[in-house]
């Protein structure tokens, strides 16, 4: 990156990361800390909070601030956006990266599952996303990076369809923004080796290894994206390339091809 490029970086400052104790948000916040950046690590397990953010001071030297809080419930969403908008310390980049896999039928007898991951990665993006965007549009500049992913682009089930909203959100939220100074950037990832899956009780064996993304990568691949400009990251040349047959490819033939992924992994 020249001078030039840096100076005009959103990538100083105060980054909040959601979910940033494990996989790819941890992968941000390692990332950003080893840009200088600060940072602000939201998750439900307080002493895995506190762990990390010890690791993360002592190996990178910066400032790192925890909040407990389940970004589920409105509670906890309240206590994110109380920090996203303190003007005292501003947040300037916010990593909307808090999710999880859901492996629970759409016509399951109980539902709850699903709601449970609408809350999650559907309103609680959508508030943490809209406080962040009206606070730094306020100052004239901040980066929102939603994390969404190319699963959005097929029909697997409520995670896919979770995962369309983030990636449709995020660009509107990126022309809403447009002129303020604030950016958005959409992340959208493929496979990634984390304990996401195994969280999900999902079966991965099937799932060749020449699709699986590292997560350091991933970041790394991101925020070069970001200094580049760009709105939208996905990374790696093979998933680029089914980001595209999922977008242009007959319909029948991504049902049927999605068919098949979802067999092999139950």
């Amino acid at each position: 990156m020249t001078s030039a490029a840096a100076e005009r970086s959103p990538l100083t400052g105060i980054a909040m990361v959601t979910g940033g104790t494990s996989g790819i948000g941890l992968a941000f916040a390692r990332a950003l800390a080893g840009r200088g950046l600060d940072l602000v690590l939201v998750a439900r397990d307080a002493a895995r909070l506190e762990s990390t953010a010890a690791d993360l001071r002592h190996e990178f030297g910066v400032a790192v601030e925890t909040l407990t809080a389940d970004l589920a419930e409105p509670d906890g969403v309240a206590v994110a956006v109380a920090r996203l908008t303190r003007p005292q310390t501003p947040v300037t980049v916010l990593v909307n990266n808090a999710g999880h896999g859901v492996h629970t039928p759409l016509i399951s007898e109980d539902p709850s599952p699903h709601l449970q991951a609408i809350d999650l990665m559907v309103s609680g993006v959508l508030v943490l996303g809209g406080a962040a965007g009206r606070a730094m549009s306020e100052r004239g500049s901040g980066l929102i990076i939603n994390v969404a992913s190319v699963a959005g682009l097929i029909p697997m089930g409520s995670y896919s369809a979770i995962k369309a909203w983030v990636n449709a959100y995020s660009e509107g939220l990126g022309i809403e923004l447009s002129g303020t100074g604030v950016r958005v950037m959409t992340l959208l990832p493929g496979w990634v080796r984390t304990e996401f899956h195994e969280r999900a009780a999902i079966r991965t064996n099937s799932i060749p290894s020449v699709l699986w993304l590292d997560a350091d990568r991933l970041v790394s691949d991101c925020l070069a994206d970001v200094d580049r400009g760009r709105t939208r990251s996905v990374p790696s040349r093979r998933f680029k390339a089914l980001a595209w047959g999922a977008r242009h490819a007959p319909r029948p033939l991504v049902n049927r091809a999605t068919a098949l992924i979802k067999k092999g992994r139950r």
